[in-house]
């Protein structure tokens, strides 16, 4: 869990300056439509070197730019696919960040099934060095 859980907040830190290292691949792919709004979709392909959930993921952009939705697989704890929506977004240091993430089951057809909660993360008093 230790691994899982250190790879996993790198991958989520670092997101998506991370996407314009060496290696990594980007690809926009159809919008999806969720709680009223569209999302425009980052399908993004990490390199071999990146320890991460899984190779491919997705990324859901909103109109204001932030990241709304992050769907993988946690491959490493045969998790399954997942929907993670970081929200509350705060700046620090002229970076937007989320302070809340909440990841649940991602059903066939896409959706989250916001029922059953798998995991949650608050974060507070970020600092930029």
């Amino acid at each position: 869990m230790a691994y899982f859980a250190g790879y996993a907040m790198w991958t989520y830190l670092t997101e998506p300056f991370s996407f314009t290292m060496p290696g990594f691949e980007t690809e926009e792919v159809t919008p999806w439509e969720e709680d009223g709004q569209t999302w425009r979709r980052l399908k993004v392909t990490f390199p071999d070197d990146i320890a991460t959930h899984s190779k491919e993921q997705t990324f859901y952009i909103g109109s204001d730019g932030l990241i709304k939705r992050h769907d993988y697989d946690a491959e490493v704890v045969a998790g399954g696919p997942a929907a993670h929506y970081p929200s509350e977004y705060r700046e620090f240091d002229g970076i937007m960040i989320p302070t809340k993430r909440r990841v649940y089951p991602l059903a066939e057809d896409g959706t989250a099934n916001r029922d059953l909660l798998l995991v949650s993360i608050d974060l507070d008093g970020i600092t930029l060095e």
